[in-house]
């Protein structure tokens, strides 16, 4: 009988400590990231590889950025390119926001159409953003927001491009 409550004994361990290996250890480093636009497997993730394209790959029909790509290393002054469909805009322009890597904002602006903006076509915008480089950690998000008068939440959409700072 001792034998017994032993081995039962020891299997709990070996459970409990697998769970706790597998929380605090293999927690967030088993996951897919976004490299170049493409998904890579990071350490072992327990998921699938994602259907949706990355970094704005599913956004396409709705806004292209010209010249970033994600995980680009940025500095400031940033000056953002791209196309967007005139519905991502209001009165002529949308919000361009700058985060670090805890998803605080450490700048913002907003990217003005270089045209019409009142069509269902896609319109080309641009922005420059100034910014000072975050303190801890060099990487980041840089997020354009479709522009939401309404405040409706199922008007939301935003596009959102990791990006990595460099010293000027």
């Amino acid at each position: 009988m001792k034998r017994v409550i032993k081995i039962l004994f020891i299997i709990i361990a070996i459970i409990i400590f697998v769970f706790f290996v597998r929380i605090f250890i293999g927690g967030p480093e088993d996951d897919w990231i976004c490299v170049d636009g493409e998904w890579i497997e990071h350490g072992a993730p327990s998921a699938q590889k994602p259907e949706t394209g990355c970094a704005g790959a599913e956004k396409e029909d709705l806004i292209k950025i010209y010249n970033i790509k994600p995980n680009q290393e940025i500095k400031s002054p940033l000056i953002i390119e791209g196309e967007a469909r005139g519905s991502w805009f209001f009165e002529g322009d949308f919000p361009v926001i700058l985060t670090n890597w805890d998803g605080l904002i450490i700048a913002e602006t907003y990217a003005t159409a270089q045209s019409d903006w009142m069509t269902y076509e896609f319109v080309k915008f641009k922005a420059e953003i100034e910014f000072g480089k975050p303190g801890v950690y060099n990487n980041g998000a840089l997020i354009l927001r479709k522009d939401n008068p309404s405040g409706l939440p199922e008007n939301d959409d935003a596009l959102e491009i990791p990006i990595i700072f460099i010293e000027e």
